[in-house]
C-alpha cells in the first residue's frame, strides 16, 4: 500500500482491533469464571441456610417449588430416605460427596453442593447448561461495548488521520501548484514539528534553485553582450581580407583575423571555465589531492606566453601538498591567475608561483611585476567582465571572476594584496578538510 494514510489506518486499526481482540477475551473468561463463582457461592450459601434450619418452612417450601426456580433442593436423612425434594421428579443421586462435585444425572450434567447437618444430607444443585448460559450471557453483555464501539473508534481515528495529515496535502498542493519560474519561499505557518524541517528544507532547496537560475540568466545575457564585439569584429576582418587590394594587404588582414580569431578563442574557454565553475555547473566530488602537481600544469602552460611577453616565470614548491579538491577545478584555478600575472608583468617583467603549508590549509601564492590593483578596485575585479579602465592588456575579465568561483566551491578565500616584487599578490588558502 502506497499511501502513508492507508497504511496508518490499517496499522492503527489492526493494532485496536488486536487489543480489542485480547481484551475481549480476556474480560469474557473473567466474566465468566466470576458468574461460576458466584453461581457456586449462591448454591452454598442456599445450603448453609437449610442446614441452620430444623426443618424447611412452608413459605420456603414454596418458593424453592417455583417451576421457574433452576435450583433443585433435596434433604434425606442418614438411612437414605428423601425427607424433602423442591421438584417433583427422581431424587438426585444418595451417594453425595459433601462439599462440590459435579454429576450426571437425568440425562443432565448437574452442580451439586452437598453437606451435612443433624443426620441429615442437604443438597443443592443446579444444571451446568443453564449455570453456562447465564454466564455466557452475562460475558457477551460485558464484551458487547467493545464490539459496538469498534465501528465508532475506526471512523474516528480515520478522521484524526485526514486532518493530521491535511498540512501534508497542504504542502504538496503548494509544490504542485508552482510553475517553473516560482521560487517564491513555501508558506510555513501551522505546520506541525515534524513536516516544519521539510518545509524548511523545500524553502532552501528554491533559495538554491533561484541563485542558481539567477546567476545562470546573468551569465547568459552578460556572455550574449560579450561574445557580440568579438562576432563583429571577426565579421568586418573577413571583409577585410574579401576586399584587400593586393597580397600584402590581405596577409595583414589575415594576421587581424587570426589573433581575432585567438581572442575569441579563449573568450570561448573562458565562459565555459566560468559555466563549469558556477552553482550548477559539472562539479565532481573532492578528494584528497596533491596540490602542488596542477599548480605545476597550469604553470607549465604559461611558460609559452611567458616566453613570448619576455616575462621571467618562477615555480617554488615543496614535494607534497595534499588537500581535499577537485584537481581538474585546481589547475584552471592556478592557470587563470598565473596567466593574469603574465599578462599584466609587463615586458621583462617577473611571476613568481608558490605552494606552500599554512596554519589554515595549503596556499597558494601567485606574485607579479605588474602595476598591480589600487586597493578600491580589488573587490571589483572578481566580478564577471570587468575591466579596470586604461589597461594596456586586453582581456575578457573573467580569470578571477573564475578562480572565485571555483574557490567558493573548495571553501576556500581568496585575497588580494601588495606583492614584494612590486606588483600584485594574489594568495588562495585551500583548507585541508573543507566544510
Amino acid at each position: 500500500m502506497s499511501s502513508l494514510r492507508g497504511r496508518l489506518l490499517l496499522f492503527l486499526l489492526s493494532l485496536a482491533a488486536a487489543a480489542a481482540a485480547v481484551v475481549g477475551t480476556v474480560s469474557y473468561r473473567s466474566v465468566l469464571a466470576e458468574t461460576d463463582a458466584i453461581f457456586d457461592y449462591q448454591l452454598r450459601q442456599m445450603a448453609l441456610s437449610l442446614r441452620d434450619q430444623g426443618a424447611i418452612a412452608e413459605a420456603e417450601r414454596a418458593a424453592l417449588e417455583d417451576p421457574t426456580f433452576d435450583y433443585v433442593v433435596q434433604v434425606w436423612t442418614g438411612d437414605g430416605a428423601v425427607s424433602y425434594s423442591s421438584h417433583r421428579r427422581p431424587g438426585l443421586l444418595r451417594s453425595a460427596v459433601l462439599g462440590f462435585a459435579d454429576v450426571d444425572f437425568d440425562g443432565r450434567r448437574w452442580r451439586v453442593f452437598s453437606t451435612s447437618s443433624r443426620g441429615r444430607v442437604i443438597q443443592v444443585a443446579q444444571p451446568l447448561s443453564v449455570r453456562q448460559r447465564l454466564a455466557a450471557a452475562a460475558a457477551w453483555r460485558s464484551v458487547a461495548p467493545l464490539a459496538i464501539a469498534a465501528p465508532l473508534i475506526a471512523l474516528a481515528v480515520w478522521w484524526l488521520l485526514g486532518v493530521s495529515l491535511a498540512p501534508l496535502r497542504n504542502l504538496v498542493a503548494a509544490v504542485r501548484a508552482r510553475d517553473a519560474e516560482s521560487m517564491t519561499p513555501l508558506p510555513l505557518a501551522g505546520l506541525p514539528a515534524e513536516l516544519a524541517p521539510l518545509g524548511s528544507a523545500l524553502n532552501a532547496l528554491l533559495d538554491r534553485l533561484r541563485g542558481s537560475l539567477d546567476a545562470q540568466r546573468a551569465f547568459v545575457a552578460d556572455a550574449a553582450h560579450e561574445l557580440r564585439s568579438p562576432l563583429t569584429a571577426l565579421k568586418l576582418q573577413v571583409d577585410l581580407v574579401r576586399r584587400a587590394p593586393d597580397d600584402s594587404a590581405r596577409a595583414q588582414a589575415l594576421q587581424e583575423l587570426g589573433q581575432g580569431t585567438e581572442r575569441m578563442q579563449r573568450l570561448v574557454e573562458q565562459l565555459l571555465a566560468l559555466a563549469r565553475a558556477e552553482p550548477g555547473g559539472a562539479d565532481s566530488a573532492l578528494q584528497d589531492t596533491d596540490v602542488v602537481e596542477p599548480v605545476r600544469q597550469a604553470t607549465a602552460d604559461a611558460i609559452a606566453l611567458a616566453v613570448a611577453s619576455g616575462v621571467e616565470l618562477e615555480l617554488y614548491a615543496p614535494p607534497l601538498q595534499q588537500a581535499r579538491a577537485d584537481a581538474a577545478a585546481l589547475r584552471i584555478l592556478a592557470r587563470n591567475l598565473v596567466d593574469n600575472a603574465v599578462r599584466h608583468a609587463g615586458r621583462n617583467g617577473r611571476v613568481r608561483v608558490q605552494v606552500a603549508a599554512g596554519d589554515d590549509g595549503v596556499i597558494l601564492r601567485v606574485d607579479d611585476s605588474g602595476p598591480g590593483i589600487p586597493a578600491a578596485e580589488r573587490a571589483r575585479v572578481f566580478d564577471r567582465f570587468y575591466r579596470r579602465s586604461g589597461e594596456g592588456t586586453v582581456g575578457s575579465g573573467l580569470g578571477l571572476a573564475i578562480v572565485r568561483a571555483i574557490a567558493e566551491r573548495h571553501a576556500a578565500t581568496v585575497r588580494l594584496d601588495d606583492s614584494p616584487l612590486g606588483g600584485l599578490r594574489a594568495e588562495v588558502v585551500l583548507p585541508r578538510r573543507p566544510a
